[in-house]
């Protein structure tokens, strides 16, 4: 069985300007994006599938189709406010995304196996596309509710340069997930990790504290819950300018329900990131340490 990725990229604006998604932090001039596409490939997924702004649409053919298309199958859907179900009406003023899992439904009807989601900017390493990959290497449609994420120790994915925002993951004993909740401004506090709370105050978490970096692990019966749990969420909060349809808000739905399972796969890479302009710096030079180890070749797609 080979997996499809999508790659959330609908936040990506006309020609890219200035935007990190697409700047150049590989020595051949490689983005983010190209790093993730090639440990998919290396990892045995099958097809990537971009959710974009339709406004980009040639800039991105020009920039991504040409030049994977001879590396594996590639093909992209449109993710816009205005796609809600029919009467629903929506302000004009109206511009910021409904969040990640409207996002995912977009691709519907385009996925017909196990998928990958993942951020445009986030850099997750080699490991963590492999072990996706291999949970489900055997699966059948019988399957359809066993979802999974790959988690990260919170100590490998701070910035050196400010707080950050996690979604703290609570596991069983059998390493499937109970709850996740999103906690902003992570930072290190002295020898401690810290987050503030509702009331500002600071609550420490060890740093081996299994944490999601939206790389998740579904299969398409999550289409199915999306469209039900958009219809409603739409209708209550079509006026709310503010209001986002978050994907581990959806996961927790369903695991307390009991209509799907979520698997929680270890992963030891350190994730990296540009949260910050300052965090650059290292993402170049920890990219340039993994060439020089052998982990990438110097031109990926030479």
């Amino acid at each position: 069985m080979k997996p499809t990725l999508l790659i959330l990229a609908a936040g990506m604006g006309s020609r890219y300007g200035g935007l990190k998604q697409l700047d150049q932090v590989g020595p051949s001039g490689e983005t983010i994006i190209d790093y993730s596409i090639y440990d998919a490939i290396r990892a045995g997924f099958g097809k990537v599938i971009f959710i974009i702004k339709e406004a980009i649409e040639d800039d991105f053919k020009e920039t991504f189709v040409e030049r994977l298309k001879d590396k594996i199958a590639i093909d992209y859907v449109f993710q816009e406010t205005w796609m809600v179900p029919e009467g629903v009406t929506i302000p004009d003023n109206r511009s910021k995304p409904w969040g990640t899992g409207h996002a995912v439904m977009m691709a519907d009807g385009k996925i017909h196996e196990p998928f990958a989601v993942i951020n445009a900017d986030d850099f997750y390493g080699r490991g963590a596309f492999e072990t996706l990959a291999g949970y489900y290497k055997d699966w059948t449609p019988e399957l359809s509710a066993d979802y999974c994420m790959v988690g990260y120790r919170l100590a490998n994915t701070l910035s050196e340069f400010g707080a950050v925002s996690r979604g703290v993951c609570e596991p069983d004993e059998k390493s499937f997930l109970v709850d996740v909740v999103e906690r902003t401004q992570i930072a290190r506090s002295g020898a401690d990790i810290a987050y503030k709370d509702e009331k500002e105050q600071q609550v420490v978490l060890p740093g081996d504290t299994i944490v999601s970096m939206n790389f998740w692990g579904f299969t398409p019966s999550l289409f199915g819950f999306l469209n039900t749990g958009f219809e409603a969420f739409i209708r209550k909060n079509a006026e709310n300018l503010k209001a986002e349809f978050f994907i581990p808000s959806v996961v927790n739905d369903l695991i307390k329900s009991k209509q799907a399972t979520v698997r929680i796969l270890h992963c030891e890479e350190k994730w990296f990131g540009m949260t910050y302009r300052e965090d650059r710096e290292t993402v170049v030079k920890s990219i340039r340490e993994l060439v020089e180890q052998g982990v990438y070749p110097e031109n990926l797609w030479a």
